[in-house]
């Protein structure tokens, strides 16, 4: 759920705790009347009042209070508003804003004196929470853009480091990339907060509305993407550890086209839905469960899988550390680290709220799983960079031998000059990283087949 909607619902989640009287409380129904008729109100007397001559501030309904037209650079000033369910108690409060040097309303306001004085406190304390988790969010996302670009060129420059998993990998990289960068761009392109109604009235067509939709479903795919690559990794790494000694130069293909193609099969029906069924706003409410559930059934199968890999994985590690015990005593501490570097790898952590949906959580529950899946998703990206890039041995060797290749050449042409063959860098062996469809050949009859150390060090 996009971080703004989830403001909006908990502000008129707040609105819904006000006594209006002494029988009950307002419902968000009649909040949205009276806040819709209140609007109108405003509207009509906008269009009797006369604008000033000089340079100011248009008359508009923020969506909150009602203001008029305001001369530059001064702050303007209202009552609080009436449909508010607590406006006996604030109705002395006002609400403050600034009108800008350039005529321009300012995105300063404040409305302190018109909040619930006997909710606001655990209301603001909610506020802040989310302002927080805002805050990570975009942290998050932002830091995994900036790792998976540097790690993605890494890879792609060295030529010892170009394999299939690494391909994968880097696949993988790019589709966190892109999610990243379409949940950022969408969310720059959302609407401003404001109660909903939850009208199926098709939306009137334009400019900005037509960008916002290509960036939600922009966003779907890229979405989607990511989690069909998650389970292209769990696939290669389950038929690397399992079914060995077998060439994985013509699976790539299948694995480009189930990363890239799998996630069309499910946007595209789900875009001609929304269209003919839900054509409302900018498609970031999902007020027909059905239509959401074309998107979000197959991504909870991709988990499914994924998750019974990762168990799958799991009891190849431990026959085979077990069989290693005698020899490596801290076996436990090995399984521990290999299990937690594979969870962000395969998306393991998506099974613990995946069955629980929005409408089944309220308060506390709420926040926790809002708090973890913001955590996870926004800096998923930026620790499958680091664990399978900037810290994995076989990258970090690579660096380390072309820095010193460079080096030496450097010291070489300063001591004398040589020709272009001499100081061509000799054919080396691929690293292991490009070795994996041999390894498990010389396992004896009868064992457990499973790979070297080779497949093991690289991934865990």
């Amino acid at each position: 759920m996009p971080l703004r909607l989830l403001l909006l619902l908990l502000w008129l989640w707040g609105l819904q705790w006000a006594e209006t009287d002494s029988e009950g409380q307002t419902t968000t129904g009649e909040l949205y009347q009276r806040w819709e008729h209140y609007g109108q109100e405003c509207q009509k007397m906008l269009e009797i009042t006369e604008p000033p001559s000089g340079l100011a501030c248009n008359g508009s309904f923020d969506m909150y209070a009602c203001w008029n037209y305001t001369a530059a650079n001064t702050t303007a000033r209202v009552s609080c508003p009436w449909y508010l369910p607590w406006f006996r108690q604030v109705s002395a409060g006002f609400v403050f804003r600034q009108c800008g040097s350039d005529g321009q309303w300012g995105s300063w306001r404040d409305h302190t004196q018109c909040e619930n004085p006997e909710k606001n406190g655990a209301f603001q304390d909610q506020t802040l929470i989310l302002e927080r988790l805002q805050i990570m969010y975009t942290v998050g996302y932002s830091l995994s853009l900036t790792t998976l670009l540097l790690a993605l060129l890494i890879l792609s420059l060295f030529r010892r480091l170009h394999c299939t998993r690494n391909y994968i990998h880097m696949n993988l990289f790019t589709s966190f990339m892109l999610r990243a960068a379409a949940i950022l761009t969408r969310d720059q392109l959302l609407p401003p907060l404001g109660p909903y109604t939850g009208d199926q009235a098709p939306t009137p067509w334009n400019q900005a509305l037509a960008a916002c939709r290509t960036a939600q479903i922009m966003t779907q795919y890229c979405v989607g993407a990511n989690y069909t690559w998650l389970l292209v990794e769990g696939v290669y790494l389950h038929h690397l550890l399992v079914i060995v000694g077998r060439s994985e130069k013509g699976h790539f293909r299948c694995y480009l086209l189930l990363g890239w193609g799998a996630p069309a099969l499910f946007v595209i029906p789900w875009v001609i839905v929304r269209y003919l069924r839900e054509n409302t706003q900018c498609w970031e409410r999902n007020e027909v469960k059905a239509i959401w559930w074309i998107i979000r059934t197959p991504i909870l199968l991709t988990i499914l899988i994924n998750f019974l890999i990762f168990i799958r994985i799991l009891g190849i590690l431990v026959s085979k550390l077990r069989t290693r015990q005698m020899r490596c005593p801290d076996y436990r501490l090995r399984l521990a680290r290999s299990t937690l570097t594979l969870v962000p790898l395969l998306g393991v952590h998506e099974v613990v709220f995946a069955p629980v949906t929005e409408e089944q959580v309220e308060g506390s529950l709420r926040f926790a799983k809002l708090a973890f899946e913001i955590f996870l998703s926004s800096f998923q990206g930026f620790l499958v960079s680091v664990l399978y890039c900037f810290i994995n041995k076989e990258v970090q060797s690579e660096i380390r031998q072309g820095w010193r290749h460079r080096r030496l050449r450097l010291s070489l042409q300063e001591q004398r000059p040589r020709s272009h063959q001499e100081l061509a860098p000799r054919a080396v062996p691929l690293s292991s990283a490009c070795r994996e469809a041999v390894i498990g050949n010389a396992l004896p009859s009868g064992m457990l087949h499973v790979p070297g150390d080779e497949v093991l060090e690289s991934y865990c």
